[in-house]
């Protein structure tokens, strides 16, 4: 083997072992990434050791009001370990059309300062390889903009809330409670 090859193979090895242990169900959200808003990849990896808060967003949906709660919730959980992330999506036809826009917006409105992905599909058979594997693990998909899906520090599903499930509201405070006490 060459050297090029050799390299080619440990990445396909790589890439075929994470796709093994999502179809086996011992993948953990560490194994999967978005486009960044800002551009490159948002590795869910990078907050390993973190409990996160992963949020479908949009920017005109009547729950865009949410996005204060997700950035104060963030502010506050911080130094315990939580990260919240935006995942903008026009599965639900409430998104603008290019990241540069949701980006001006959720920072000029909301002082959005916690991660967000570039955007995404949530729902059906296009969706981010992350939210397959929330369907394939709890048989759950989003049914509308800012529904939320808890992971514990050990990269595994604690919970999905709807929409009406505000950031701040008690449902999701004991889950992210869970999520702040698993070890890593």
């Amino acid at each position: 083997m060459t050297r090029v090859s050799r390299r080619h193979f440990l990445v396909a090895s790589l890439a075929c072992g994470t796709a093994m242990r999502a179809e086996a169900g011992e993948a953990t959200a560490w194994d999967f990434s978005f486009p960044s808003i800002e551009g490159g990849r948002l590795a869910l990896a990078e907050y390993k050791g973190n409990a996160l808060m992963v949020v479908n967003t949009a920017s005109f949906c009547g729950f865009t009001y949410q996005y204060e709660a997700l950035e104060k919730l963030h502010k506050a959980r911080k130094a315990a370990g939580l990260v919240v992330i935006g995942v903008p999506s026009q599965d639900f036809n409430q998104e603008s059309d290019s990241n540069a826009k949701v980006k001006a917006f959720c920072e000029a409105t909301f002082g959005v300062d916690f991660p967000m992905a570039g955007i995404s599909k949530v729902t059906g058979e296009d969706a981010a390889a992350f939210y397959k594997w929330v369907k394939a693990q709890r048989n759950w998909e989003p049914s509308w903009n800012f529904n939320k899906v808890i992971i514990g520090r050990d990269g595994r599903i604690i919970a999905c809330f709807g929409s009406g499930d505000e950031p701040d509201g008690q449902r999701v405070r004991a889950a992210i409670t869970r999520a702040l006490a698993i070890a890593a």
